[in-house]
């Protein structure tokens, strides 16, 4: 995903000579190509994202588009006031990219763990967010923001994500992966891969499973999500993200209130209470959250049960 982030900001900024790039001080073997071909464009501001996050709305209220990245939590939880107050509320033309969304950064322990963020994210007055779920919406989506005008989040995984379905039409729409009534999958993410994974052992089973992507959880197109899902007799959200503040909060909002609707099972990382240190591979990490196929086909079975 990261490097198909900087092969595609530096297409943009082939075509527009105000686009900026600034990073803290990481992204080696992965931002150099936009650093060499766009040198007076081009920042690294040290490990102070503070710094960072001023800047760039700075840069950008003097006319430019400016796009700052680093790894999950410290683009946007540790410079989250300069954000707020300098960014959204001045409509600054500022695009946060937080690579490592999720586990991604799972052995490096809950510093880099980004569980939160597009909650956060979403609070803050002004913001688009965007999640993508494989390499053809993070092209779609770093071309969208680098033109909007506005304030935007894209939270990138890492790499080596596959494809997940066709050609990217409309980004701020759900995009169906996999065709199915029943029950209908609304993933977030790369997270989408163990949703196609679940559909096919659920159909399996006999059971009908649509799979659709979400990648603008704001604005959400709550007509066309609603769309997404006509007919289903099982709703569920699953995103490598808590359900608070996530795609799962901003879908059951927006069916709330709906006189008829199906039910709405929402998966997710579990919040946790006390003193918790976890480290792992992704996989390690989200199979022990109970976000495993097996455990996302039982709980889809459960919720189907209780119909």
């Amino acid at each position: 995903m990261r490097t198909t982030f900087i092969e595609s900001l530096s297409q943009a900024a082939s075509e527009n000579p105000d686009i900026w790039l600034l990073c803290g001080d990481l992204g080696y073997s992965v931002l150099e190509p936009f650093a060499a071909k766009f040198p007076e464009r081009y920042l690294n501001v040290g490990v102070a994202e503070q710094n960072m996050a001023g800047i760039a709305a700075g840069i950008a209220l003097s006319g430019k588009t400016v796009f700052i990245y680093s790894i999950g939590n410290f683009p946007t939880l540790r410079c989250l006031e300069q954000l707020r107050n300098d960014v959204c509320y001045h409509g600054a033309d500022v695009k946060v990219v937080a690579v490592g969304a999720g586990y991604a950064y799972g052995s490096q322990g809950y510093t880099h763990h980004a569980l939160e963020d597009a909650g956060i994210m979403s609070m803050l007055p002004g913001i688009e967010v965007f999640v993508p779920c494989d390499p053809m919406e993070v092209r779609a989506a770093t071309r969208l923001i680098a033109t909007s005008g506005k304030p935007s989040y894209l939270r990138l995984s890492r790499q080596g994500e596959p494809n997940l379905g066709a050609a990217v039409t409309d980004l701020r729409k759900p995009r169906v992966l996999r065709e199915g009534r029943e029950v209908v999958i609304l993933a977030s993410g790369p997270i989408a891969s163990r949703a196609l994974e679940a559909a096919t052992e659920l159909a399996g089973r006999g059971r009908d499973v649509g799979v659709v992507s979400i990648s603008c959880l704001k604005p959400l197109d709550e007509t066309a999500t609603r769309d997404a899902v006509r007919g289903a007799s099982l709703i569920v959200t699953l995103e490598e993200h808590i359900l608070r503040g996530g795609l799962f909060t901003l879908v059951a909002g927006a069916f709330a209130g709906d006189a008829q609707r199906p039910p709405i099972t929402g998966i997710g990382i579990p919040e946790q209470g006390g003193k918790t240190s976890h480290a792992g591979s992704r996989e390690a990490l989200l199979d022990a959250a109970g976000l495993s196929v097996e455990a996302i086909v039982a709980r889809i079975e459960q919720s189907l049960a209780r119909r």
